[in-house]
């Protein structure tokens, strides 16, 4: 492949579903979660083969982005407006400032092992050669309710054109996902910022391209509403190809996930230090000590002067409690 890649991490989130771990001036991607380096670091030593690397972010967090991840360049958005405007802004800037390449976008927050390298590299290579939006398919090793799903059309070459993209199933649905042969949809993309910005330029998104065009990228912001690139442009494009991947992944979006990443202490996931009796299935995650008795599948998360409780079932309800404490000042 004849020019170089540009790794794009997206780091503007404050991952709210980790509340109290993650408060508005404390990002989850600036958190470690029991591994040495924080999910930012971590992430971007992971795309450590792509030629330059760039962290996406918003302004109040750039300073701790450049303190944890010294040698990526930081671009700050005008204000934070979802995955669609962010990636359209990050091809428009690096496009203005590398040149001709191919962007490899990818979320900070996210746990992987496996041949990364391999598959990211053969997701470049794809969106050289088709001009196309690539988008990385986890093969799935369970019916999860929790993600996007992907169908694919006949395989050559490593790689297949999109079908149809799904949202998040019922776990019937997901089970028929599954066995049909579906993808998990990642949030992993590959391609260049031409063909990025063309497919934005006939969408959504259109206004903001005649704005960054214009170089008022404040306008460009303020020019549309916050919308996801899947919605924006990928569920559209005729031109959307998928490479499977057979990595261990997993998306830290919210407390229940941390039971697939964290070894078992006596049947409950462990963050920190915590003493179980007749506890089982929970997940306990704390900077100080944690103590469960006679309970099962909760979540207790505490840092700080902050207490979360939580059915396990109900995680995803933890952004409910996070509107509320903003509403008052107290995020």
């Amino acid at each position: 492949m004849d020019r170089p890649i540009v790794a794009l991490v997206l780091a503007g989130g404050t991952g709210t579903r980790l509340y109290p771990a993650s408060r508005s001036d404390r990002p989850k991607q600036f958190l470690p979660f029991g591994e040495d380096e924080s999910l930012l670091a971590e992430t971007v030593s992971r795309v450590g083969f792509a030629d330059e690397t760039y962290v996406l972010t918003r302004d109040s967090f750039a300073d701790g982005v450049r303190e944890r991840v010294p040698n990526a360049a930081v671009l700050t958005e005008p204000e934070p407006n979802d995955t669609g405007p962010a990636l359209a802004y990050a091809a428009h800037r690096i496009r203005e400032q590398v040149g001709d390449c191919v962007l490899l976008c990818l979320p900070s927050d996210h746990r992987i092992s496996g041949p990364f390298e391999t598959v990211a590299r053969t997701a470049a290579r794809v969106a050289v050669e088709t001009e196309g939006l690539v988008t990385v398919g986890i093969e799935p090793d369970r019916p999860a309710t929790g993600y996007g799903y992907i169908k694919p059309g006949p395989s050559e070459n490593g790689f297949a054109p999109v079908e149809t993209f799904h949202e998040k199933p019922d776990q019937e649905t997901a089970t028929e996902y599954v066995r049909d042969g579906f993808y998990w949809n990642a949030g992993l993309f590959a391609w260049t910022p031409t063909a990025l910005l063309s497919a934005a330029a006939s969408s959504p998104l259109a206004p903001m391209v005649e704005r960054l065009d214009d170089g008022d990228h404040d306008a460009a912001f303020a020019a549309v509403d916050p919308v996801s690139i899947d919605y924006a442009v990928l569920e559209d494009a005729e031109n959307a190809f998928v490479v499977p991947a057979a990595l261990d992944w997993d998306d830290l979006g919210s407390w229940d996930a941390f039971e697939r990443v964290l070894d078992s202490q006596d049947g409950n996931a462990v963050l920190g230090d915590a003493v179980t009796i007749d506890a089982d299935g929970n997940v306990l995650a704390s900077d100080g000590h944690v103590s469960a008795v006679g309970v099962e599948d909760l979540v207790v998360a505490s840092f700080d002067d902050r207490t979360l409780v939580v059915s396990k079932d109900e995680a995803q309800r933890v952004r409910e409690v996070v509107a509320e404490l903003r509403d008052d000042g107290q995020f």
